[in-house]
């Protein structure tokens, strides 16, 4: 198995063993950036690091070719939320969070840094939340709010 840190010398890294790396998360999340594992290992992270932070309705994914030969994927970590879904509550922060993450690797950081700051700002409105944060907005109403902070 080929380590991918060995590819980026210039940064830091540090490798474990799934059971503790969960346990890590839960007790110093702020201790990670990024983290590279296998497909089944990076899907039980993937919705334990947000939810650590109160929910995975927020956090975006990416699968990236850097070498840009193929095309990379953009979507919320929770995917399609079949369990949740025509109920309106359905968090889009993760949704409009993949898209920033798409222009910025398509080389449109201005614009993804505007979808990131009207994000920040409309978290900050206890009233646009929906219930997974706290709030009583719907889908559309968050939505309706990030794109009027843009």
């Amino acid at each position: 198995m080929k380590l991918v840190g060995a590819d980026f010398p210039d940064v830091n890294h540090d490798k474990y063993h799934v059971d503790i790396l969960t346990a890590h998360f839960v007790r110093h999340p702020d201790w990670f950036d990024v983290v590279v594992g296998s497909n089944l290992f990076g899907d039980i992270l993937s919705d334990l690091g947000p939810a650590v932070a109160g929910s995975i309705g927020i956090a975006p994914s990416a699968n990236i070719n850097p070498a840009k030969t193929a095309p990379s994927m953009f979507e919320p970590v929770h995917g399609s939320a079949p369990d949740i879904a025509g109920q309106g509550i359905a968090n889009p922060i993760g949704q409009i969070w993949s898209g920033a993450m798409m222009l910025e690797h398509l080389g449109h950081p201005e614009a993804a840094a505007d979808m990131m700051t009207a994000i920040e700002a409309v978290l900050k409105e206890p009233g646009a939340l929906t219930p997974d944060l706290g709030g009583q907005a719907n889908t559309t109403e968050l939505g309706k709010a990030i794109t009027e902070a843009i």
